[in-house]
């Protein structure tokens, strides 16, 4: 009896081309947020200019030690569910910094019940001068509450990034000290923020 072939396999998808989040002046809404909400000196600022965000702080480790730019929150959420990653174009100054996402909960909402506000953190090092590329792989973001690893399971949901964050912090994402901080003056120009597979 005639037998008639499987169809054939469908193509897989392509995968998307980087998604640019954010660049130049488009970092207009970006705010310094430093240790001063917990008894810390560091000072800073954060302003959009046509190379980048440029962060200007002066770090002072007593009494908190970690200055940060972070972005307005996202209205809707951003929806980056077909990446897998954040790539940052940056000019930095040899310090060891962390990107840190807010991220909502759309099953049991626990992200917005913790106190202190749960943060996926990553750290990530930059060269002394000229442009670093820093890719930040989703499965490498680590639950945290105020620099301290969180202890219980929770997912990563790239469909419901509701804000982004630069620091620079005395502690890393396992909770320990960072070997790439130091106090003093700082400047960061983050040149753009794309989305990628």
């Amino acid at each position: 009896m005639p037998f008639d072939p499987p169809p054939p396999a469908a193509a897989p998808a392509p995968p998307p081309p980087p998604l640019l989040l954010v660049a130049g002046d488009g970092f207009s809404g970006w705010s310094s947020l430093n240790d001063t909400i917990m008894g810390g000196r560091s000072s800073g600022s954060c302003s959009a200019r046509p190379q980048g965000l440029v962060m200007e702080s002066l770090v002072v480790e007593e009494g908190g030690g970690f200055v940060s730019c972070r972005s307005p929150e996202f209205v809707p959420p951003l929806d980056l569910g077909r990446y897998g990653a954040l790539e940052l174009e940056l000019e930095g100054d040899g310090r060891r910094y962390k990107l840190a996402i807010a991220c909502g909960d759309r099953v049991t909402g626990a992200a917005e019940l913790i106190p202190g506000g749960l943060r996926w953190v990553a750290e990530f090092a930059t060269q002394p001068d000229g442009i670093t590329h820093v890719v930040v792989p989703f499965s490498r973001l680590t639950a945290s509450v105020r620099a301290r690893p969180l202890g219980i399971p929770l997912r990563f949901d790239p469909r419901r990034i509701k804000r982004l964050q630069l620091l620079h912090s005395k502690f890393n994402d396992s909770g320990g000290l960072n070997p790439g901080f130091r106090p003093g003056p700082l400047r960061l120009v983050v040149r753009s923020i794309r989305a990628v597979e």
